[in-house]
């Protein structure tokens, strides 16, 4: 899939509004999916949560300390889309 993070913005709580290089666009609960530990531990404090920001050259976001998401992953949670993962894989 690899299709990039262009825009993020922080809503509420660990919300992010995302957009991707396609077009698609909406919310992802980042407390949903990640456990708030180890290097996402910065994250349970607001502001640092909300200092987000995309790094172009990984297609992705990513936070000051090198936390960062796997872009499949959250173009998944948006779009609803399954991850492929089977692509050029034998069975």
């Amino acid at each position: 899939m690899l299709i990039d993070v262009v825009e993020v913005r922080p809503t509420a709580g660990h919300r992010l509004w995302l957009r991707f290089a396609d077009g698609a666009t909406g919310e992802v609960d980042i407390a949903s999916f990640v456990q708030l530990d180890g290097v996402f531990e910065p994250l349970k404090d607001p502001a640092f949560f909300r200092e987000v920001r995309v790094d172009p050259e990984a297609g992705t976001i990513v936070w000051p300390n090198g936390a960062d998401l796997d872009p499949d992953v959250l173009y998944s949670r948006v779009t609803g889309e399954p991850i492929d993962l089977g692509a050029g894989r034998a069975a």
